[in-house]
């Protein structure tokens, strides 16, 4: 995972789960203190588990708290999955951005 500033982009690239938590610490820090939205590039995430998700409903809770959000975009098929299985489509704060299939 890597944090861009301007504009404020996770990206989420390969393999990201349990192993690979502590790597996603500063990036996910970054994205905390961004100024605003802050976009989530899922476009080369491979796989993800339920650590993932819980990250990414932690840094929308709190980009929430400064009246930002958490924009998920462009999530492969098997990502979707992840998503709607623990909802985090469903929290307030994270929003869909771009084109997306319709989620549950």
């Amino acid at each position: 995972m890597e944090f861009a500033d301007s504009p404020p982009v996770l990206r989420c690239v390969g393999d990201e789960d349990l192993n690979t938590q502590s790597l996603r610490r500063r990036a996910l820090i970054r994205a905390i203190r961004a100024e605003r939205d802050v976009i989530v590039d899922l476009s080369e995430l491979v796989f993800a588990d339920g650590s993932l998700m819980a990250d990414l409903a932690m840094v929308s809770q709190r980009l929430r708290r400064c009246g930002r959000a958490l924009l998920l975009r462009g999530a492969q098929p098997q990502i979707i999955a992840v998503i709607e299985k623990t909802g985090l489509h469903r929290l307030p704060g994270i929003r869909i951005d771009g084109p997306w299939p319709a989620l549950a």
